[in-house]
């Protein structure tokens, strides 16, 4: 018969492991375990038991799983419909923050919290969103705003329509945020040429361009991170 999680020595164990070394340094499968709390002693299997046969299930894929109805998660043997619910809530939560609109005064440190911020919304349309991020000199949000949906062309994505918001709102920087709906956020020579022209009329007025950031299906690229900035 396994080991009890419990009778792990602690380093092993994923809830003193998290507290020890912090969420990101647990598995997919042991932070389920930490949802589900408890394994199936009758079975033999330990909550971390079950949250690898889940992720088995669903492909190791965290987005299946939340996408698999109560039913097809009960469909594992010893997962009944408190576990199912227990992992649905958990998942809802993720999506909520994902979800959550970036506000007046949130500041921006990095690419990444601009993914985190759109990944949810813009990683899942069906078709090409160009947002303009307004910022202030402190890099706090001043307001976010969509300038266009359809494919991005020069024609589209037209410096008048991309600056009067950023001139109305008196922003002092910008950063570019648009989506693929193919999943693949590499940027194409039409993302190059925008990005190049848009950044030249920014010097020219005085706004400081920070980013363009390219949103994917659960991946992005960022210009200045990636080395595009200057292609």
């Amino acid at each position: 018969m396994p080991q009890a999680i419990k009778d792990w020595p602690e380093s092993d164990r994923p809830r003193e492991k998290l507290l020890e070394r912090g969420p990101e340094s647990l598995s997919d499968s042991e932070l389920l375990a930490i949802i589900l709390r408890n394994g199936d002693a009758s079975a033999g299997k330990s909550a971390l038991d079950f949250g690898r046969e889940i992720m088995q299930m669903f492909g190791e894929s965290l987005r299946k799983l939340e996408g698999a109805s109560i039913q097809e998660i009960c469909a594992l043997k010893g997962i009944g419909p408190a576990k199912a619910a227990q992992l649905k809530a958990a998942l809802e939560i993720g999506k909520r923050f994902a979800r959550e609109e970036i506000k007046k005064g949130d500041s921006l440190r990095s690419s990444s919290d601009v993914f985190n911020h759109y990944r949810e919304h813009l990683g899942s349309l069906k078709k090409e969103e160009f947002h303009v991020l307004l910022l202030d000199a402190k890099n706090r949000v001043i307001k976010d705003v969509r300038v266009s949906e359809g494919s991005l062309t020069s024609s589209l994505v037209h410096p008048r329509e991309v600056f009067n918001p950023i001139i109305r709102e008196s922003a002092a920087a910008v950063i570019f945020v648009h989506n693929h709906p193919s999943g693949d956020p590499l940027p194409s020579q039409e993302d190059l040429q925008v990005t190049r022209r848009l950044r030249e009329v920014g010097e020219v007025m005085g706004v400081q361009v920070l980013d363009h950031v390219i949103i994917g299906k659960g991946k992005y690229v960022s210009f200045v991170d990636d080395g595009y900035w200057d292609r």
